[in-house]
């Protein structure tokens, strides 16, 4: 069992380092101007395949060792993790995709997206940190980072039915606003996972 639980961290550890540069291109894509949507859909599609292969993985370790206590909670949780890492790709390809759909945005006030997106980069990065240390305290901090993140996107959809100036570029950013904070979620939810394999218990999700 020892050798898959291995295989499995690798194909896990894979996963977070595709899904993170997959976010921090799509994010590049639209603050620089670039296409990087095919680049982004091929690491999404690699990222679904690999989703599917953990899960493969796990079952078959499950189905034949049995195990208990906190290797069965491991087993299950990659299963969960391995679709957080899956979802950061299909949102960053969601992101690439608003570039496509609304055309040129470089006039586009880009402060608001610089400033969550690096929270939201960083919150990728403790999740990983956290799934791969078993470390409960970085979990517990990206429930403070997900509120952040939550409230930024709050505020602008506010901001966007008072006011009527650049419609355009009001929709990208909430769009783009909206899938960050999707991928702030799952990484939470990876956080999430972690507490559960350490502890056995789940974290109360509002």
């Amino acid at each position: 069992m020892d050798i898959g639980l291995e295989r499995l961290v690798n194909m896990l550890n894979d996963m977070a380092n595709l899904s993170k540069k997959a976010v921090e291109l799509a994010v590049e894509s639209y603050i620089k101007g670039i296409d990087k949507q095919d680049e982004v859909f091929q690491l999404s599609e690699k990222l679904r395949w690999l989703q599917d292969e953990v899960s493969d993985l796990a079952v078959e370790i499950i189905a034949r060792y049995q195990p208990v206590a906190r290797d069965l909670r491991f087993l299950k949780s990659s299963m969960e993790v391995a679709y957080g890492f899956s979802r950061f790709g299909r949102y960053a390809y969601d992101i690439c995709q608003v570039i496509t759909t609304f055309g040129n945005l470089n006039d586009c006030e880009k402060k608001e997206i610089v400033e969550v997106s690096e929270i939201v980069k960083l919150m990728i990065e403790t999740s990983i940190k956290s799934f791969t240390e078993g470390n409960k305290a970085s979990a517990e901090e990206l429930e403070k980072l997900d509120s952040i993140v939550d409230r930024a996107y709050r505020n602008h959809l506010e901001r966007s039915l008072l006011n009527s100036t650049s419609k355009k570029c009001s929709m990208a950013s909430m769009l783009i606003l909206r899938y960050l904070e999707r991928i702030a979620d799952h990484a939470t939810y990876i956080g999430d996972s972690v507490v559960f394999i350490v502890e056995g218990v789940r974290s109360p999700r509002k």
